[in-house]
């Protein structure tokens, strides 16, 4: 990265001058106005470790050979960070599970609002997305939704919230990015681009590969501990056995506050198309994996640049994504025709065909669009988008270039799950994405160019609140 933002020093140097700051004179000298409009900060970590015997998922398994936990390989938690700054408030929760729906995400928002006065629009939750631990959606025949438990991480992501808005203190914020070497690679395609000739001239007709790690160092003065955030853009797939766990992002956790007595939490980002590691194996190794996010970690730790929090606001904005009914039809009527001919590729077996078609026969054909929600925040010059979809890389690398902040990041399976949101490319070829994951959510497929309007919708939305603090 490199060193041309005012303002950036070494994270070892400021540390060493923190003390002498204004910053550390304000939390001494208790509550003040001035407190009171300064950029406050404040983290919880609650165990959501699950238990044994309930089902995972991520992958396929029949009916009858379901995926359950047998072990747990590490701990799993959910994590909140609350933010305040003249008079506005939001928090963002980094959950180590596969996925959540919009009804249990609209039941924590409602319970934190009630518990700590943070407005609900203002709460966003994000899974991490392992497959190592259970979904909380339908997904059908890859992974039913344990409701016991997930009563339980809902409870626990509440109380998480409401000890972060009580640990809140002021703090200022560092920004450092750096290049993650060997640790994701584009799983669609060998003949793909990586971020670093991501242009104004790019379009969707190439593949990409976002390979930039973002960290957001929050410094706190006195008794509160630091606070880092990162954001990377890789599916946490290196296990695919039935223990439990956050898969490569809890390896890098260990590393990093072994490093520097960091608690790292990690915000997905546009991992559609992207698996961890360099592509041997596929699925990603965990120690490729783990050694090149973490040390991309520490490089931009070390090269921090301070941001004046000058503002933070929270927006959110309702979308529809179309359906394409058209291949929707085709598909029912395919089935109708000869079920014998969906028994395998797109259908996945002759058991996952029978079920989707009774799950769908009698579809609302006039429902057309899904409804959902993204979301922004700006915190001084740095944006965080919000969307629920499993996003191909080039789309999430055209939002971060269409931004008007200094660095935004983009980040995925926020506050739903609906799936993959895949170039045209991914229809024309029948890929997997496009074409069966649909299925297994129970939704009819998007458009091919569904990916395209909601990544314009999602720039609109952040120049919107950009413009809106000017």
């Amino acid at each position: 990265m490199s060193s041309n933002h005012p303002g950036r020093v070494p994270r070892r140097t400021f540390l060493g001058s923190l003390a002498a700051t204004g910053l550390a004179t304000v939390a001494r000298s208790g509550r003040t106005a001035e407190s009171d409009a300064a950029f406050q900060v404040g983290e919880a970590v609650v165990d959501i470790t699950p238990p044994v015997g309930i089902e995972l998922g991520g992958y396929h398994r029949s009916p009858g050979n379901e995926r359950r936990i047998r072990s747990i390989r590490q701990p799993t938690a959910t994590r909140a960070l609350v933010l305040r700054q003249a008079g506005v408030t939001a928090a963002m929760v980094s959950l180590d599970v596969a996925a959540v729906g919009r009804e249990m995400t609209a039941r924590i928002q409602q319970a934190a609002a009630q518990r700590t006065g943070i407005a609900a629009q203002n709460i966003r939750v994000c899974p991490t997305h392992t497959h190592s631990m259970p979904a909380f959606c339908y997904l059908r025949q890859w992974g039913a939704i344990p409701v016991e438990y997930m009563a339980d991480v809902e409870e626990k992501t509440v109380r998480a919230i409401a000890m972060a808005a009580d640990d809140l203190g002021p703090a200022q914020l560092r920004v450092g990015r750096s290049r993650a070497v060997g640790a994701n690679h584009n799983r669609t395609t060998q003949d793909f681009k990586t971020d670093e000739l991501f242009a104004a001239d790019s379009t969707e007709q190439d593949r990409w590969l976002d390979t930039m790690v973002h960290v957001l160092l929050f410094q706190r003065p006195g008794a509160k501990r630091d606070l880092l955030w990162y954001h990377f853009s890789a599916h946490p797939v290196c296990y695919a056995d039935e223990a439990a766990g956050p898969d490569w992002p809890g390896p890098v956790a260990e590393r990093v506050k072994a490093a520097h007595g960091l608690e790292a939490s990690y915000l997905q980002g546009h991992a559609g198309d992207v698996n961890p590691g360099d592509g041997d194996p596929w699925r990603g190794d965990i120690d490729k994996t783990t050694a090149g996010v973490y040390d991309a970690i520490c490089r931009a730790l070390d090269d921090t640049r301070l941001v004046a929090v000058d503002r933070l606001q929270a927006r959110t904005t309702p979308m529809q994504v179309p359906y394409d009914m058209e291949r929707f039809r085709g598909w029912l009527n395919a089935y109708r025709d000869d079920p014998s001919q969906c028994a395998s590729g797109p259908w996945v077996n002759a058991g996952f065909a029978a079920d989707w078609f009774e799950g769908n026969r009698d579809r609302d054909l006039n429902q057309t669009h899904l409804p959902i929600t993204l979301g922004a925040l700006q915190i001084g010059e740095v944006g965080l988008l919000f969307h629920p979809a499993e996003l191909y890389s080039f789309y999430g690398l055209a939002i971060r270039r269409g931004s008007p902040l200094v660095d935004t990041l983009v980040v995925g399976y926020a506050d739903d799950t609906i799936g993959y949101l895949t170039d045209p490319r991914a229809y024309q070829a029948g890929e997997y994405a496009a074409i069966t994951v649909p299925k297994i959510l129970d939704y009819p497929p998007f458009t091919p160019g569904a990916a395209a309007e909601m990544t314009a919708a999602s720039i609109d939305l952040l120049r919107s609140l950009h413009a809106s603090a000017s």
